[in-house]
């Protein structure tokens, strides 16, 4: 386990310093996995408001990941970020 949280926290770092900003979906999908592994399951009372467009998307990419394990989300963080690092590099 103890190495999953390194492995995690290398990827958190490393996401920081991508060549280039990745495209808006690939922001969200990373997103929504970082705070599913680091809070657990998003709470429907805290959902944005109509109109904030952006907390809403942030939301919805969180909420896609309901039910998912701690581990699991990691390791899907992990292997986004990896795929993010192969196709646009680091600085």
């Amino acid at each position: 386990m103890a190495d999953m949280d390194v492995q995690f926290d290398k990827a958190a770092e490393d996401v920081k310093k991508l060549k280039t900003s990745p495209a808006d979906a690939d922001l969200l999908d990373i997103y929504g996995w970082f705070k599913q592994a680091t809070v657990g399951d998003a709470d429907p009372a805290n959902k944005p408001g109509f109109l904030d467009f952006k907390g809403k998307a942030k939301f919805d990419a969180w909420s896609k990941n309901k039910g998912k394990s701690k581990e699991e989300a990691q390791k899907a963080y992990i292997a986004k970020v990896e795929g993010l690092i192969a196709s646009i590099g680091l600085q």
